[in-house]
């Protein structure tokens, strides 16, 4: 695996000193994400292999490129999991990917984000040194928590040589269960719920219907099913899996002019006014919208609602893919970039232009 290191570094050094943009790539399953991609391919799926997995300590170490179907198979042999639902967008999605692009699933609501569950990183920046972050060392004297920092950096600043995470057993006990009401209904019911000490574990409502997920100690999910009501959802575990990897009727209905937008907005965000088709998770707190509005409009309506909007697939990406940076925030993005690949190889563009 040294030899791959060495590659990756002589290619790395090389670029700089001739300042060739690096597209850093896995199994590529992620490559519709973000603006446009460009540079020459640096394939990370050689470096691949779980280092280290101590399930007692909930804590595994693995190298960029292993797929992330192996490592869910090897927690899975003691019944514990990546608890933030990393989506798979197919199979060859990679461990280093899940990290670079820092997408949850439903879970996200109960137990929180990508960044939440990165404990440590090693990472080749722009000098083609291999830098270690986390551990010992959390943070590194500029007062960054770096590790975390890389999840959902998309590769700007560097290539992700390898990532430890925490991960969680999977709960004793899960039930679904269903309602019919209307989206004001829905928002006004999650947070409600939200709360009380009741175990949700996720929450999606979508056409009239607001399902919602249970999960913890077998006492804990029944008493919460007896307080909540509802139906039962025989199909569930289909449902959250398909959810999870955008593989149901709502995402796959994407196409054309169509854009599919992500919203993140406070739980308590009433309806927003925009035409089109919308699919609500995370407690109220994140918004699907498929709609063929203008970026302007979409972003206005998220920034009243106190929250900010991202262009996930789809639509035209010259509105921008992430919501508009303010001026300061913009600066520090900037004064990242420069500290950790000062020749502005890796994925130049692939979130603002200019980084």
């Amino acid at each position: 695996m040294e030899q791959v290191l060495q590659q990756w570094r002589d290619a790395v050094i090389t670029a700089t000193e001739s300042k060739t943009p690096l597209r850093i790539r896995g199994g590529g399953t992620k490559d519709w994400y973000g603006q446009a991609l460009h540079g020459q391919i640096l394939d990370t799926r050689e470096y691949r292999g779980i280092i280290a997995y101590e399930p007692t300590e909930l804590v595994i170490t693995a190298r960029c490129g292993t797929p992330l179907s192996e490592i869910e198979a090897a927690l899975d042999e003691h019944n514990q999991m990546l608890a933030f639902e990393p989506p798979h967008f197919g199979p060859g999605s990679t461990i280093g990917g899940v990290v670079a692009a820092g997408l949850s699933g439903p879970r996200r609501q109960a137990v929180g984000a990508v960044r939440d569950f990165v404990l440590g990183a090693r990472l080749m920046d722009g000098r083609g040194e291999v830098l270690r972050f986390g551990g010992q060392v959390m943070k590194n004297v500029a007062g960054y928590d770096v590790s975390r920092l890389l999840a959902g950096s998309l590769g700007m600043l560097g290539l992700i040589v390898e990532v430890s995470l925490k991960v969680l057993p999977k709960p004793f006990s899960e039930t679904t269960l269903r309602f019919e009401m209307n989206e004001q209904q829905a928002i006004e019911r999650l947070n409600q719920w939200g709360g009380q000490p009741l175990p949700l574990s996720a929450s999606a409502w979508h056409g009239g219907v607001l399902i919602v997920r249970l999960s913890g100690a077998q006492a804990a999910v029944k008493a919460a099913v007896q307080k909540m009501g509802g139906e039962e959802e025989t199909q569930a575990a289909g449902f959250w899996n398909e959810l999870r990897n955008q593989g149901n009727g709502f995402f796959a209905a994407t196409s054309g002019p169509t854009a599919l937008w992500r919203l993140s907005v406070p739980p308590v965000a009433p309806p927003l006014a925009l035409g089109g088709e919308q699919l609500i998770e995370w407690g109220g707190a994140q918004r699907w919208l498929r709609t063929d509005s203008d970026a302007a409009g979409v972003r206005a309506a998220a920034e009243r609602a106190g929250g900010h909007a991202t262009l996930f697939r789809g639509g035209d990406k010259s509105a921008g893919v992430f919501h508009p940076l303010a001026p300061a925030v913009a600066k520090i993005h900037g004064n990242l970039k420069n500290a950790f690949d000062p020749a502005g190889i890796f994925n130049p563009g692939r979130m603002y232009n200019g980084f």
